[in-house]
């Protein structure tokens, strides 16, 4: 009630004298597109001014919000809620008054583009902090980008539990939803923790002839079956780079798991070659991954592969490839190369097929497949019906962006990005037109505007899903914790 008291009305005050001064708001929402079912986009000015009054006009009735001398202008949920449907297709004039010693000043106007196409309700992230020697305080969560509401889905741990300190990674989904699901839990009770129709159960993916852990993910868009990569990770830490952590492979597999019958197949196990981050095309049909060429591992033991990575790992490429994949005997095709980086002087990661099949998304930077720490790392888009390469310019940032998904229509991107700091990573969402293009990204709405820049913690793999996750914290903690009724993958030639 006292915040509120200290407010000014929310007014267009009369005689407002118009100004040309640059537009100064936190986060930037000038000029972006929307999704029709977003949360509001509450936002902080900086421009000077003791009192704020902020109104955004469309069809029907303007929208209001006035702030005192902290700035920051908050939205009633119900009235944006019923601006934004008004509006499905059209455009926004949002305008910002400022009240100074001299009277109230108007400044420039700006746009917002609502988009008719709705975006997926929910997005699921793991939430780290930026420190890399314990496992503490992380988890899985998942929002609601209609509200401001965050969900649990499991948290390792509130305080350091020297008995119990375990990861939690890799977290995805069949098909936008999430009746089918995995992520991996790691060191203390480890195993890969799978979801079917509200049942959980933990699985050691460990077996002979599989060169490792399986570690990437993605679930073959309705059959019981999962791709993974099965790397050898290392990370090295930057003395003075700008670029503070390297997260590289010493080597990587395909391999394919039947979750239904719990046995593991190698696709891939070659010497020379890491294979990493595979996809399933919509129709099931094909996979996509990365894979650098190391000519040096063939005759070398395999004791010093991690050296050969550490001293090169500022010249090892990837390229992208696809394999056919026939549903009915479950073999791959001969690989076929879809992008070749490392011609272009770049290197791939995270490829991504668009629902309608047209366009593959990925990610593109100087070296290596972790482009989370590069600076370099853009978003780049291949289209697949004419073969067309080129950066995704409007979205993308002068830092990292990387990590990438889909919504289920095929209409929004969600991508981590550390275009505010380059330290942490934020969920940036952005509009991809039917033309391939996309439109200006923003960040992940908040209740309080000054969020992000007071939250220490990154956000890592966000994937839209349409549903939310049908199983309790408590209950994946059960699970988890009981080591003894964990299950046991086998390998099939």
């Amino acid at each position: 009630m006292l915040v509120a008291a200290c407010k000014p009305e929310a007014k267009v005050p009369e005689g407002a004298r118009q100004t040309k001064e640059e537009i100064l708001i936190y986060p930037d929402y000038r000029d972006v597109t929307i999704p029709p079912n977003i949360a509001p986009l509450n936002f902080l000015t900086e421009n000077a001014g003791d009192q704020f009054v902020v109104e955004i006009k469309g069809q029907g009735e303007p929208l209001l919000a006035a702030a005192g001398k902290d700035g920051k202008l908050q939205f009633n949920a119900e009235e944006w809620k019923k601006l934004l449907q008004t509006n499905k297709g059209r455009q926004l004039t949002v305008t910002l008054y400022a009240h100074r010693d001299a009277g109230w000043v108007s400044l420039p106007t700006w746009h917002i583009d609502v988009a008719s196409e709705p975006i997926d309700r929910y997005l699921s992230y793991r939430l780290i902090e930026p420190s890399y020697e314990l496992y503490r305080q992380l988890g899985l969560y998942q929002r609601d980008l209609e509200t401001y509401e965050e969900y649990v889905i499991y948290e390792n741990n509130r305080s350091y539990e020297e008995e119990h300190n375990h990861c939690v990674n890799c977290h995805n989904y069949q098909g936008y939803d999430t009746k089918r699901m995995l992520f991996h839990v790691r060191a203390k009770h480890g195993g890969t923790v799978f979801v079917e129709n509200g049942k959980i159960r933990k699985m050691n993916m460990k077996v002979d002839s599989v060169l490792s852990n399986c570690v990437y993910p993605a679930w073959h868009p309705t059959e019981p079956w999962v791709v993974f990569s099965s790397n050898l990770t290392g990370q090295a830490f930057q003395m003075q780079h700008k670029d503070k952590i390297e997260v590289v492979d010493y080597g990587s597999d395909l391999v394919f798991f039947d979750a239904k019958n719990n046995t593991l197949t190698n696709i891939l196990k070659t010497r020379s070659d890491m294979e990493t981050f595979p996809c399933w095309s919509p129709d099931g049909r094909k996979i996509y991954y990365c894979s650098a060429h190391m000519p040096r591992f063939e005759n070398t033991p395999d004791s010093t592969h991690a050296d050969i990575v550490l001293a090169s790992y500022d010249s090892i490429r990837y390229n992208i490839y696809s394999m056919e994949f026939d549903v009915q005997t479950r073999r791959f095709s001969e690989p076929h190369l879809e992008v070749k980086c490392d011609s272009m002087g770049l290197s791939a990661t995270v490829p991504r097929v668009s629902p309608d099949g047209k366009f593959l998304l990925f990610t593109l930077g100087q070296f290596g497949q972790f482009h989370i720490w590069h600076s370099s790392s853009d978003q780049w888009v291949k289209n697949l019906q004419t073969g067309e390469i080129y950066p995704l310019k409007e979205a993308n940032s002068p830092h990292q962006d990387s990590y990438h998904s889909w919504s289920s229509n095929g209409r929004w991107i969600v991508f981590s990005s550390r275009r505010e700091d380059a330290n942490f990573t934020r969920p940036a969402i952005a509009y991809f037109g039917p033309d391939g293009k996309a439109r200006k990204a923003f960040i992940l709405p908040q209740e309080d505007p000054e969020y992000h820049r007071l939250f220490f913690k990154s956000y890592n793999v966000p994937e839209l899903t349409r549903s939310r996750v049908p199983v309790s914290h408590e209950q994946l903690r059960e699970v988890i914790y009981n080591d003894e009724a964990a299950g046991q993958a086998t390998y099939k030639p």
